[in-house]
C-alpha cells in the first residue's frame, strides 16, 4: 500500500452512517473515494457532493450517491489532500486545478480531514507555488499586482492551451522567492487584488490531518482549540 492510500483509507474510517461527506480532488483523495465506494457497496449509507468533475465522475462510477448543493445546506465530513501542509493545520491547496471548489466545500463543513504524504508536511508553507484562481479578464493585470507580492506568477498550461478550472477561469502559480512569513496575511492581501476568485491557502479550516508514512506509521496532527 501505498502512503497516500494509507492516509486515505485511515480518513474513511471516521465515515458514519447518515453522514454528508465532501469529497476531494487530487491523486490522494481519489484512493478516500475509492475506499468509501467499497464501504457502499457493503452498506454505508452516505450522501456526497464532488469539488471536481473528475471525482464526480469517480464517485458516480463507485455507486456513490451525490446530492445537489441546492438540496443539503453543510456538510458533515470533508476528506481532501493538501499540497503543502504545516503544523497548525495551515495549507496550500490547489495542484490539482479545484481550489475554489474545495474551499467552498471545505468551508461549508463541520469538519475536514486533510489527507497526504509525509513530504508535503513542511515547517513553513512556500516552497510549493501558490495556485490562485483568476479571471481570464485582463488577467495581465491580475498577474502583474501578484508580481508585487514577492512572488513570480506564471499561469498554468495545458499543453499548448492555457489552463481552464471547472469554472473556466486561469491558475497563476506564484513560486515565492522565500517562504510565507504569515500566511493569514498573505491570503488577506491576494484575496483584496480585483480579479482574483480565490487562492489556494486553507487558514483555519481544517481540523485534521492524517499522514502516511513511508514506514507504514501514521501521524495525526489535530488542530489547536481556539479557547
Amino acid at each position: 500500500m501505498n502512503v497516500k492510500q494509507l492516509a486515505a483509507e485511515k480518513a474513511v474510517e471516521y465515515v458514519e452512517d447518515g453522514m454528508k461527506v465532501g469529497l476531494g480532488t487530487g491523486s490522494t483523495a481519489y484512493w478516500a473515494i475509492r475506499k468509501l465506494g467499497e464501504r457502499v457497496s457493503e452498506g454505508l449509507k452516505i450522501t456526497a457532493v464532488a469539488t471536481s468533475r473528475a471525482s464526480e465522475e469517480q464517485a458516480r462510477e463507485l455507486g456513490i450517491p451525490l446530492v445537489a448543493f441546492g438540496d443539503i445546506d453543510s456538510l458533515d465530513l470533508t476528506i481532501d489532500g493538501a499540497d503543502e501542509l504545516d503544523n497548525s493545520l495551515q495549507l496550500i491547496k490547489g495542484g490539482g486545478g479545484a481550489l475554489l471548489r474545495e474551499k467552498i466545500v471545505a468551508s461549508n463543513s463541520t469538519r475536514m480531514i486533510v489527507i497526504a504524504d509525509e513530504g508535503k508536511v513542511v515547517s513553513t508553507l512556500g516552497k510549493f507555488p501558490l495556485p490562485v484562481e483568476i479571471v481570464p479578464f485582463a488577467w495581465e493585470w491580475t498577474v502583474a499586482e501578484l508580481a508585487k507580492l514577492g512572488c513570480q506568477p506564471e499561469l498554468r498550461r495545458n499543453g499548448e492551451e492555457l489552463y481552464k478550472t471547472d469554472n473556466g477561469n486561469y491558475i497563476a502559480d506564484c513560486r515565492f522567492v522565500e517562504e510565507i512569513e504569515s500566511a493569514p496575511k498573505l491570503a488577506l492581501t491576494i484575496q483584496s487584488i480585483p480579479g482574483v476568485v480565490d487562492h489556494g491557502l486553507f487558514i483555519g479550516i481544517a481540523a485534521m490531518a492524517i499522514v502516511g508514512k513511508h514506514d507504514g506509521s501514521i501521524e495525526i496532527i489535530e488542530a489547536q482549540s481556539k479557547n
